[in-house]
């Protein structure tokens, strides 16, 4: 017989899925100080902010197959984890400044071409016919932690992060323009690395209470945020066409009002 379930079963465990338009990306720099420039407030967060697009990423398994063990029966045994070989990410350019081109040029341009002197000097020296690139060794332009991809919901409970070990710009994809109508010129970006760590893949809620009155405090709380959360998206959606501008609003009323309790 098929299991019987409840409407409440069913909304309880259907009627709320994860959305993609609720992550953040963290950019890492390499360990060397020519990229100290990027540090800090408007620079490196910026670039942050701008990512539009991201991937959470995958491996699969390497087997080898087992014939002989049992008479007819042939068995797959794993003998290693083979992690995707990069990530794609794309970033909103900012018009004048084109923060994202500019630094993942610079960090592919410090991988393969030193840039130990002035900026000027070494463009004259790369435009040479008799130019040869000498790379960096691998320690100097490798950040061996500091990428992340973290994916949360509107209430900003159990976000799960994806951290990649050793990664660096593998490549920058090409950038049409044209004459024909204008749109937002974006720069994808693809990021090597050698494997990644799933955080908080065991936490069950980021915010445990610690007794029953606070636990329901919390209840009261989380009710009447995703109330008044829920109510403000609508609302803004509806007013402005913008499905963005509703999900930033009800977050921020969600918030609040989780805040209050």
């Amino acid at each position: 017989m098929p299991s019987v379930r409840t409407v409440s079963n069913i909304k309880a465990n259907l009627l709320r899925p994860a959305t993609t338009s609720h992550f953040e990306v963290e950019i890492p720099l390499p360990p060397s100080s020519f990229f100290d420039k990027w540090r800090g407030v408007g620079k490196q967060d910026k670039i942050q902010l701008m990512c539009s697009e991201a991937s959470l990423p995958g491996s699969n398994l390497a087997t080898f197959d087992i014939s002989n063990d049992r008479t007819g029966v042939t068995e797959k045994h794993v003998h290693r984890r083979i992690f995707d070989d990069r990530i794609d990410l794309t970033f909103y350019v900012d018009a004048g400044l084109y923060q994202p081109i500019k630094f993942f040029e610079e960090w592919i341009g410090y991988i393969t071409n030193g840039r130990q002197i002035s900026p000027r000097d070494n463009d004259n020296r790369l435009m040479d016919t008799n130019y040869f690139y000498q790379i960096k060794y691998p320690d100097s332009y490798i950040a061996n932690q500091g990428l992340k991809v973290t994916k949360f919901e509107k209430d900003h409970l159990n976000p799960l992060t994806y951290e990649f070990v050793r990664s660096f710009p593998l490549a920058i994809n090409s950038m049409p323009v044209s004459y024909d109508a204008s749109s937002l010129l974006k720069c994808t970006v693809s990021m090597s690395y050698i494997r990644y760590v799933v955080k908080n893949l065991y936490v069950q809620n980021a915010y445990p209470p610690s007794n029953p009155f606070q636990q329901s405090q919390f209840n009261i709380g989380g009710f009447l945020g995703n109330l008044g959360g829920g109510l403000v998206d609508n609302v803004v959606d509806r007013v402005t066409g913008s499905d963005l501008l509703g999900d930033v609003a009800g977050g921020l009323v969600n918030e609040a009002i989780r805040d209050a309790f």
